[in-house]
């Protein structure tokens, strides 16, 4: 049985209940959140066939990050209060058009800004999650972000795979941009009709107002600010692994091409799969346990790739560690600010993933140039670094989150009033 949530028909637009695919959802994010992921196997590829240094070609990673975090500044809020329906529909179809540009980019500037321009758009996976999130309700919310979290995670492995197939298969890596365009294109004609209308009521709050709401939601809850520290220190880890990894595969005495980078994808599955149970987990015993142990796997998992790394099945080991450890860490953290109220559901998620993918940026660039400049295990100690920063966090927060806003629905019998804490 799928797991299905009824959404409240908002007051604005009644008429019949819309039935919410949670399945769905995360296939729908996993295919948008694969165009921020797809060129890292890419980029040795990318540097050939644009002639330019490894280092400039690492600028389309990080053009992917800083763009994704853009769009979850300047996007997502809007879901609090838009239609959500005919949002959906404008981001897919400015995604695609995008990716067409990038698949034709006569140079590397061209490249990187089309990069930037369709990572801005693509933040469909960060309105989807707190629509399923807050439709599911209390005490299945981490569950539900955790199907979600799946379906991200398999997204951004799986990727990697398939571009790198691709563009081993075709000769040239634009063609797995046009790949990515057809995959976007096509949840056009699928997602938007299954949608509510609106995540919450109709909203009087201008787009300015949005936006400036946004540090007033940081500053109230301790919880939002945890996880946004803590998302930034484990996704930075998990951007310098992963941009550096296609360029040390490509190196002596390894020597792979694309296809081999792209192989992890397929190769990490277990962990992916593995990260669901985050979900469950995060309900049962509570973020800071589950983010604990996401971290310590991570850190394995980046020991390894530095004790041994010219060893593929070293390397395989290494990244699924990571994927665990990282995936688990993202459920863990979303599944905390989600409890924070359903008005405002989308604003923390922004919080929360600019911080995370802002982070990742950081780690993308700083990667690549480490790589470029001192080689692999200067790189994994950055990203070694960024965990240890992360599980400073978890021990510093303890095993509850407080709200720094008094937490009125103890008062009222465990249901939530309307208007959330820290709501202005």
């Amino acid at each position: 049985m799928e797991p299905r949530a009824t959404a409240p028909t908002p007051s604005t637009a009644p008429g019949r209940p819309v039935r919410v695919n949670v399945p769905l959802f995360a296939v729908a994010g996993a295919v948008t959140v694969a165009n921020i992921y797809f060129p890292q196997p890419l980029l040795a590829a990318v540097a050939r066939g644009l002639d330019v240094s490894e280092r400039t070609a690492g600028l389309v990673a990080s053009a992917a990050q800083i763009g994704y975090a853009l769009g979850i500044l300047l996007l997502v809020p809007l879901a609090d209060t838009a239609r959500l329906r005919r949002l959906t529909s404008v981001l897919l179809a400015l995604t695609t058009a995008a990716l067409l540009v990038a698949a034709a980019a006569p140079g590397v500037v061209t490249l990187t800004l089309a990069t930037l321009a369709l990572s801005t758009t693509t933040v469909l996976p960060q309105i989807l999650t707190p629509v399923a999130a807050v439709l599911a309700g209390p005490g299945r919310q981490g569950r539900t972000v955790g199907l979600m979290g799946l379906g991200l995670t398999l997204g951004s492995t799986l990727s990697r795979t398939v571009s790198g197939a691709v563009t081993d298969a075709s000769g040239s890596w634009r063609a797995a941009y046009l790949v990515a365009a057809a995959a976007t294109a096509a949840l056009l004609c699928v997602l938007p009709r299954r949608l509510p209308e609106r995540l919450g009521a109709r909203g009087r709050t201008s787009y300015a107002g949005l936006l400036a709401g946004l540090p007033g939601l940081l500053a109230a809850h301790r919880a939002l600010r945890v996880s946004a520290l803590l998302g930034a220190c484990v996704f930075a880890a998990f951007s310098v692994f992963w941009a550096v990894l296609a360029f040390h595969l490509a190196a002596s005495p390894l020597g792979y091409g694309p296809g081999a980078a792209g192989l992890f994808g397929v190769l990490t599955l277990p962990a992916a799969l593995l990260s669901a149970t985050a979900g469950p987990l995060t309900d049962r015993y509570g973020a800071p346990l589950v983010s604990a142990g996401g971290l310590g796997l991570a850190a394995l998992g980046l020991g390894v790739a530095g004790l041994v790394p010219h060893s593929p099945a070293g390397l395989v080991v290494a990244a699924n560690l990571l994927v665990v450890g990282v995936s688990s860490c993202q459920v863990a953290n979303q599944a905390r600010i989600f409890g924070i109220g359903r008005e405002v559901a989308a604003r923390v998620n922004t919080v929360f993933m600019l911080s995370t993918f802002g982070g990742g940026a950081l780690g993308s660039l700083a990667g690549t140039w480490l790589y470029a400049e001192h080689g692999w295990s200067a790189a994994l100690l950055a990203a070694g670094v960024c965990v240890a920063a992360g599980g400073i966090v978890v021990a510093r927060s303890g095993q509850t989150v407080p709200s720094c806003v008094p937490d009125v629905t103890r008062e009222a019998g465990g249901i939530r009033p309307r208007i959330p804490q820290g709501e202005s």
